[in-house]
């Protein structure tokens, strides 16, 4: 079947949508401009569901290649047969193509491979027939001392490691086992506590659960653990899982009355096994039963445990990498705080409290140091210091990482608010994570060469709170804080979706041309490094773009970046009004035809004067106004979206940052109490919320929804604003619980 059929059945699309997406992935069009500019080539489908597009098709591209090495490698083996290429076309997955090659894949040196060389096939084949059991006379034309077949036996022990290895390789046995498997198999964990002195891994003690119910952070959980040394991990079968699987085995490769040749079990539910046999005294379906035994106990069963752990961490892998991205997108696109002067406060004990104060464009006014923390404890004159840098600077709010020492410092600030009164300060927490690895980056160096590390990382904590986007994309998002156990994820998959995710925010938000870094503009649709650079150096030499336009005139930017970028980004006091909206050029004509069409001119925009018009489409039809433009349906409503809000950030409809003026403790709080707060974090078993007391509160999954749902990531994203009630408080463990389904919400 055609690769763009399968998708479109996947996905749910037309099939000419399907193979549009293919033509424009393959054309090299972004994501973001694909699912933004070219709308009724696909339907309209979001940028997510495109990536996962591109990701199957990527998939399926190198399933169609591995079929034809696959197919190449048989026919020069002389193994091809009709029946094999039926099976490799039919496969749908990798791993089915991987079964079918396994038996003809060259090994190592096996025991079977030995008795092979030996030229014990032909033995080995004879017995599985199981049609003669004088397995002696079947054997002794074998013996030849010569190859190391000394007498009967060793013929016979040679054949039956040959069986076992056809039954390890054998992909329909493979496949019925894995169908068995996935019900019935466990994971038991024991802990080494002589290996975990920090009883890190205490929950998992004595650690049971059936695999496919075990969720991603346990997983994950466990693996680490059994890295550390602190635990070991076992998967087993059942007794009854083992019977069923033997029996399955036996179907396929033993004749006769199956249950006889059943092994005993011994206390782990093991197959018991003699260490050795007479195997001429065996019938030919016994002595194929105890191959096939020794098979799977010595072969199979390993790899298909090796195989299961493996699809476990693959599938914890994925689900943790979906949460950093359900995380990190809300985290990027919180609302800036714009027009305010921000004085940011990195707090520190032994060294003091770092000062950085910046205006609204995110320029550096002032810096410095001051000690009201222990073990200074220089509180007045602290506060002495810092407020006649608000009133030179004109300090509109206060931004307070939340690292080492942000408690104290917290108070100190809510000390200085109250001594600055009746002038309106507010404070915020501002989550530090990655702070320190951008300021002792070059990056950071580059920008702010005058200033050390510790200056650079206040003003990182300033310019979050100023604009989260264009400061936390300076930053490794594996370093924001915002998952779980990423540091064992496979880091090029995890990378891969995090940029995706930064990708899409910057081109959702859009980008002030004449404004943006280097590194923010790295991240627009179609730019890479280079050519964010170029365009830097001609806005510097050009005193700022006047129009979109000029980017042609960009070195390195050629037509089809152009084609990608354009859109995205944005000339607030440019030459064009559409220049400041989303827009593409290409689309300029049909914003023409539109006005036209209505008595309209650009004035109107700028006046307010569209407010009626879609009223006015729908009312004439937007099929008609549409064809009238020259553009698709989805295009136009784009348009008139844009044209009824210029320079519109879609960051401001979200809940702005909260902003505080006193200070609450964990020792202030009362189980019954309720309070607002905000998503911090969201992962597989809850979410964390802070409510302004330095420490961030634990809401599980059962406390969160009176509804059933299956992941806190239904209800809950990082940035939303949410009442909770207080329903544990430890002081001594510093843990808060909370609730939100309990919560008053009037």
């Amino acid at each position: 079947m055609e690769i763009s059929n399968v998708l479109a059945g996947k996905f749910n699309l037309r099939p000419a949508y399907a193979e549009n997406l293919i033509k424009l992935i393959d054309e090299g069009c972004t994501i973001p401009f694909i699912a933004r500019y070219r709308k009724e080539m696909h339907g309209s489908c979001d940028d997510q569901t495109i990536r996962e597009f591109a990701d199957s098709l990527t998939y399926l591209r190198n399933l169609s290649e591995r079929k034809e090495e696959v197919i190449k490698l048989l026919t020069e083996q002389g193994n091809l047969t009709p029946e094999l290429n039926k099976q490799i076309d039919d496969a749908v997955t990798l791993t089915e193509i991987e079964d079918i090659y396994r038996p003809f894949r060259p090994k190592r040196k096996t025991r079977a491979s030995v008795a092979i060389a030996a030229g014990l096939q032909p033995l080995a084949d004879a017995i599985l027939k199981q049609d003669n059991n004088d397995l002696t006379a079947l054997a002794t034309p074998f013996v030849n001392a010569e190859k190391g077949i000394a007498d009967v036996q060793s013929a016979l022990a040679g054949a039956s490691d040959i069986i076992a290895e056809i039954v390890a390789d054998d992909p329909n046995a493979r496949k019925a086992l894995r169908v068995l498997y996935w019900p019935r198999a466990s994971i038991d964990t024991e802990w080494k506590e002589d290996k975990d002195e920090r009883k890190v891994y205490e929950n998992y003690k004595a650690f049971h659960q059936i695999i496919k119910f075990i969720p991603a952070h346990r997983v994950l959980a466990f693996n680490r653990g059994e890295k550390e040394g602190a635990l070991k991990v076992n998967l087993n079968l059942d007794r009854n899982g083992f019977t069923k699987v033997l029996e399955a085995l036996f179907s396929q490769f033993v004749k006769g009355e199956h249950k006889a040749f059943l092994p005993e079990f011994d206390d782990q539910s093991k197959p018991k096994l003699p260490k050795s046999y007479d195997y001429a005294t065996l019938t030919a379906p016994a002595f194929v039963a105890q191959a096939t035994i020794d098979g799977y106990v010595r072969l199979l069963a390993p790899s298909l445990e090796r195989e299961f752990r493996a699809e476990l961490t693959d599938k914890a892998n994925e689900q943790s990498i979906k949460m950093f991205e359900l995380n990190l997108q809300p985290l990027l696109m919180q609302p800036p705080l714009k027009g305010k002067t921000i004085m940011a406060v990195d707090p520190a004990y032994r060294t003091g409290c770092k000062i950085a104060v910046i205006n609204p464009s995110g320029d550096v006014l002032d810096t410095g140091v001051v000690y009201p923390t222990p073990p200074q404890n220089k509180v007045d004159e602290a506060i002495q210091t810092l407020s006649a840098m608000i009133i030179k600077n004109d300090v509109d709010t206060i931004a307070i990482g939340n690292g080492t020492a942000s408690k104290e410092s917290e108070i100190f600030v809510t000390k200085l608010i109250k001594a600055m009164s009746p002038r309106k300060l507010q404070y915020a927490m501002v989550n530090e994570s990655g702070a320190s690895v951008y300021s002792a980056s070059k990056l950071g160096a580059k920008e702010f060469p005058q200033y050390d590390v510790s200056i650079r990382s206040a003003v990182s904590i300033a310019r979050r709170l100023q604009d989260p986007l264009a400061e936390l994309i300076k930053i490794d998002p594996k370093s924001l804080g915002v998952g779980q156990y990423q540091h064992d994820m496979p880091q090029k998959r995890l990378s891969e979706v995090l940029d995706g995710v930064v990708e899409n925010s910057v081109n959702t938000v859009g980008v002030d041309l004449n404004t943006a870094s280097v590194p923010l503009l790295t991240h627009v649709s179609g730019l890479n490094a280079g050519i964010a650079t170029e365009i830097e150096k001609y806005r510097n030499k050009n005193k700022g773009f006047k129009s979109r336009a000029e980017l042609l005139e960009v070195s390195k930017l050629g037509a089809k970046a152009y084609e990608q970028c354009a859109g995205f980004l944005r000339i607030p006091n440019g030459t064009n009004i559409l220049d400041n909206t989303a827009v593409h050029p290409e689309s300029y004509p049909a914003v023409e035809k539109l006005l036209a069409h209505f008595g309209l001119t650009k004035d109107d925009i700028t006046s307010g004067g569209l407010t009626t018009l879609a009223q006015r489409i729908e009312a004439e039809g937007i099929s008609k106004v549409a064809q009238v433009c020259g553009v698709g349906e989805p295009t136009l409503e784009d348009i008139v979206t844009e044209l009824q809000k210029p320079g519109r950030d879609v960051r401001d409809s979200l809940p702005q940052p909260v902003l505080r003026s006193e200070l609450l403790g964990l020792e202030n709080l009362s189980i019954g109490m309720d309070l607002d707060g905000t998503v911090r974090n969201v992962i597989d078993f809850g979410a964390f919320v802070d409510v302004g007391v330095h420490t961030d509160g634990m809401v599980h999954v059962s406390e969160i929804s009176d509804d059933f749902i299956k992941h806190p990531s239904e209800v809950l994203t990082v940035g939303d604003h949410v009442r909770v009630r207080v329903i544990g408080v430890d002081l001594a463990k510093n843990r808060l619980s909370l609730s939100i389904k309990k919560a008053d919400k009037e």
